[in-house]
């Protein structure tokens, strides 16, 4: 599925989607920034509570499909336009990161 279709299908609010038909294929989750960034492949979901501009620059090198915030995390306006720049695409789910990915099982 893409990133647009996800973020209907399990309703999650699109904070940024400069690439709305990037393909998921896969999901990770994590917060640890440099375990993210040596173990999330190519096109995941990556699903994170961390808001800071250093999830964008993870998401870049990572070359993943989309962040997903879960549990309602916030994006700072300036964190929101470095990913609109970079073309990361970010959403954001009120669920917990275990419920977020249970959503995303069979689509991505």
């Amino acid at each position: 599925m893409t990133v647009k279709e996800i973020a209907k299908e399990c309703s999650f609010e699109e904070l940024c989607i400069p690439n709305p038909d990037r393909e998921v294929n896969g999901v990770y989750i994590g917060d640890l920034l440099s375990w993210v960034m040596g173990r999330a492949n190519a096109d995941n979901a990556w699903i994170t509570i961390m808001s800071n501009i250093n999830v964008i620059a993870v998401a870049s090198l990572s070359d993943v499909a989309c962040v997903i915030l879960a549990e309602d995390v916030k994006l700072e306006e300036d964190v929101l336009n470095t990913a609109k720049l970079k073309g990361i695409n970010v959403l954001k789910s009120s669920s917990s990161a275990y419920e977020t990915a249970l959503m995303l099982n069979g689509k991505a």
